[in-house]
This record gives structure tokens, sequence and C-alpha cells, in this order.
């Protein structure tokens, strides 16, 4: 679902003072076709624009999602494998969280409302506004701990659900 078109992209950033180039519109436009819980680092925006043939670098890749984040467009996410993602940050995903498998980096999607009221209840106790409620859940997935996990799991191991997944897409 696009949250964001070619006229509102346009709007938002004016708003803030910069112009929408090609490139930024290329880059929304990959996150938001992304299927839902589908979160992307720059080396994989980028390596999915090589593939479809755009002429966008990786340094360029890197100052938009900065750029594209920073206004409040995307949201940056620290997931379990040492790279920051980004998925679109609407109103709809702003109370979403995220369970990480740290073996295999599975990453599921999950709401709780209790997480936000706790969050809300303790920014009023120190006078600040919430921008943005990430909660990260580090686990690891029951078919690494099937194999031994950690001491019988090899570094290169992958989980065969993720590669079930990845070859389906």
């Amino acid at each position: 679902m696009a949250f964001y078109n070619h006229n509102s992209l346009k709007s938002e950033l004016n708003q803030r003072g910069w112009r929408l180039t090609p490139q930024r519109e290329t880059i929304l436009q990959v996150l938001q076709s992304l299927p839902q819980g589908k979160h992307l680092s720059a080396e994989e925006i980028y390596n999915l624009l090589l593939f479809q043939q755009e002429k966008i670098s990786l340094s360029t890749v890197y100052r938009t999602l900065h750029l594209l984040t920073k206004v409040g467009i995307l949201r940056e996410l620290e997931l379990a494998e040492g790279h920051k993602h980004y998925e679109i940050s609407a109103p709809n995903l702003y109370t979403h969280h995220h369970l990480v498998c740290i073996q295999c980096h599975k990453t599921f999607e999950f709401n709780n409302d209790s997480i936000m009221k706790i969050s809300q209840k303790q920014a009023e106790k120190e006078g600040v506004e919430i921008l943005d409620c990430q909660l990260t859940v580090h686990a690891i997935c029951i078919e690494a701990l099937r194999k031994g996990w950690p001491a019988l799991v090899a570094t290169n191991w992958s989980c065969p659900k993720t590669k079930l997944e990845i070859d389906s897409n």
C-alpha cells in the first residue's frame, strides 16, 4: 500500500526545504512496494535498484534514507544484524514492534497497546513528547534451538523456514 504519491512526497519535502529528486522518489517507491513486515537495509535497497537497472549510487541511497528518516517519512530500525533497516513511517505502523531471531534474523512484527501506554505515561512523567516507539525483542527461533544453538550451530547456518520465505517472494 502506498502512503506517499509523487505530489504528497513533493509537498512533504518542500515544506521542510528539500527537493523531490527522481532518486528519492525511486527509493521511496521500493520501500512502499515491500510486503508488510519486510524491512530492507541500505545495501539491500541498492542491490535491488541495481537489479532493476536503476542508476543510483550506494552513497545516494544512504543519504536519501538518512534524509527521509530525518523528516519522518521513513522509520529506521536496528534489528539483529547490526545493520539499520528501513520501513515507511505511517500512523497505522506507529505502534508495531519487532521480534527478531539472533541466529537467522527472521523478523516478526507485533502490536501491543500496553507498550505504548507505558511509554506515554513515562513521557508525561518526564515532560517529553513521544516521536516514535520501538521495541525490539531478540530471541532464538525453534529451528536454531533444535540444531543445538548456540554451541552446535555453524555461524553460516540459516534457518530453513527463512529460506522458504525468501524463495517464495
